[in-house]
């Protein structure tokens, strides 16, 4: 009698009962993290360090860089305007309030995402 080794749809997708997986939240991603600086820790300091401000600071890559690429698009959208007024072309007041207020808050929130070792 043949075996059929490859699994079934059902099995593949199905977890074994032995299975005690735990969930790790991160809250106790920061206690572990806190803890392992025991000298007999696996976890190398310099990973250490990384992960401890990444979960205090999650995403501040991909933010910095949404802030980077807004503020840049609001600049040059006020330049655009400021080159339509002087060369004599009409400007509603309203758009050109818009975007400079788009300016100044993309430029305070870029202001505010930067990290304490940049302000020192």
């Amino acid at each position: 009698m043949e075996l059929n080794h490859r699994p079934t749809g059902y099995e593949s997708v199905a977890l074994p009962l032995s299975y005690t997986g735990t969930r790790i939240n991160l809250s106790s991603l920061i206690l572990f993290l806190s803890n392992s600086s025991k000298p007999d820790s696996n976890l190398d300091p310099n990973l250490r360090a990384r992960l401890l401000k990444e979960t205090k600071n999650p995403y501040r890559g991909l933010r910095r860089a949404v802030w980077i690429a807004l503020f840049g698009s609001a600049a040059l959208g006020l330049f655009i305007m400021i080159t339509n007024i002087i060369a004599g072309d009409t400007v509603s007041i309203n758009d050109l309030a818009i975007q400079t207020s788009a300016l100044v808050i993309l430029g305070f929130l870029l202001f505010k995402d930067r990290s304490k070792e940049e302000s020192n």
